[in-house]
């Protein structure tokens, strides 16, 4: 089983469903980011809570950082933006959606942004609130880049160096 789609092991989107099996091409483990635009998003209750607008990338970090959720509103117009932590979302290949780990009124009841008034998504400040918002670790806290659900840490994975080791990674940079 591979265990990086398991909750708590990565700072990704967990997969579930059989597309692993029946998929063309390079997904859903690798996907083409202007793929997942557009896509459903559902409420962990099951409720249809918006759609995947944008995917916003960590350039520096080389990480997903949030998918843009754009929720209520019609046809795009007095729709509320969401930055999702990507961590919060799992690709369900059967029902080719992505399902969020919070209910549809903690979404009605999230914090937003206007289309015309995007924050200042590089603050840690706001970042942080955010991904507490949705119980999720900032995926820039652990380098290595390991997060998830919050109190949940998969410090050793394949790959990993062993916190205080010679070669640990120091905050910002590589111990020498």
């Amino acid at each position: 089983m591979n265990t990086l789609n398991q909750p708590g092991a990565g700072s990704g989107a967990r997969i579930v469903g059989g597309g692993r099996e029946t998929a063309d091409g390079p997904g859903p483990d690798v996907m083409a980011a202007d793929t997942l635009d557009g896509n459903t998003v559902l409420s962990s209750d099951g409720d249809d809570v918006g759609k995947i607008k944008d995917i916003m990338l960590d350039v520096q970090g080389g990480r997903v950082a949030y998918a843009v959720l754009s929720s209520g509103g019609f046809l795009g117009i007095g729709d509320k933006l969401l930055a999702i932590p990507w961590s919060a979302l799992t690709l369900d290949t059967d029902r080719k959606c992505f399902v969020l780990s919070v209910t549809s009124e903690q979404i009605k009841n999230a914090p937003g942004f206007d289309k015309d008034q995007w924050p200042a998504m590089a603050d840690r400040t706001w970042a942080t609130s955010v991904h507490q918002y949705y119980g999720r670790a900032p995926y820039w806290g652990d380098e290595r880049g390991v997060g998830g659900d919050l109190g949940v840490r998969d410090d050793l994975g394949m790959g990993d160096i062993p916190a205080g080791s010679s070669g640990a990674p120091e905050a910002g940079g590589v111990k020498l």
